[in-house]
């Protein structure tokens, strides 16, 4: 049965996107099965990888409006050795049509719950924000993953998340599922500054154990690949970047075994 990991801040501009994309590949590159599923607003996670939001017959949206299964969603990216369940701008439409249906938080995992046997990991890009969207991916998720940017107010906001983490711990229980913190992933370090290091030593303060051994450096090397819809993993695997989410999936796969 595979895993399923929402990759997680309401805080926007953290790498959380870039985290669930160089992570997927990475993953892939070990030869482990691996599923993204794009549930962000802003689509990048799918654009990131290549794919054509114009070209698309079904996408996440259509998951959460019951007018697709997760299957026939699901698009394979043979290149790159995953799959993704695609995003497209019209996510943003979804809240608003899904308010007034009593299951509205359980959409998502009961479609990933008919694909999660296919899977090593699914990962979940969740949209900056703690909505509608974002409950059904950590309703529908076996673990969070967190990640935080090296720089000033890196924990600001994080009390809010980690309170929302605690509310659906507590609704998973009354069906004998459980959601724990996979891990902190600090991210951007930018080792000519003493600000990334101060951040460093406050997030391994208050999360101690689940701080990720792997830090990821600030890399161009990460922004570039994203504008030739490749994962850093692919474009540039020597670079700085590239290394650094290989080393994450290398622990995040120890960790599970």
């Amino acid at each position: 049965m595979g895993k399923i990991i929402a990759i997680s801040n309401q805080k926007g501009g953290v790498g959380k996107t870039t985290t669930s994309v160089n992570l997927s590949s990475a993953l892939a590159q070990l030869g482990k099965r691996v599923c993204l599923v794009d549930i962000d607003y802003q689509a990048n996670a799918t654009t990131n990888l290549g794919v054509n939001r114009s070209n698309l017959l079904h996408s996440s949206t259509d998951i959460f409006m019951s007018q697709a299964q997760a299957k026939e969603a699901l698009l394979r990216l043979p290149k790159l050795g995953l799959d993704i369940i695609p995003a497209k701008f019209d996510l943003s439409n979804v809240e608003g049509a899904l308010i007034g249906d009593d299951n509205k938080n359980y959409v998502l995992s009961i479609a990933l719950e008919s694909i999660r046997d296919e899977y090593d990991y699914i990962l979940i890009d969740c949209p900056p924000s703690l909505g509608l969207i974002t409950t059904n991916a950590l309703i529908a998720a076996d673990s969070v993953l967190i990640p935080v940017q090296c720089e000033f107010l890196a924990m600001d906001g994080l009390t809010q998340l980690l309170n929302t983490i605690r509310f659906i711990q507590n609704k998973k229980q009354l069906s004998q599922k459980e959601l724990i913190i996979e891990g902190v992933l600090l991210t951007m370090l930018d080792t000519r500054s003493n600000v990334g290091y101060e951040v460093i030593s406050e997030v391994k303060t208050y999360f101690r154990e689940k701080v990720f051994k792997t830090i990821i450096p600030r890399n161009v090397k990460v922004a570039v690949s994203s504008s030739y819809g490749l994962p850093v993993t692919e474009f540039s695997p020597q670079s700085k970047g590239s290394q650094g989410y290989k080393s994450l999936a290398k622990e995040l796969v120890e960790n599970n075994e």
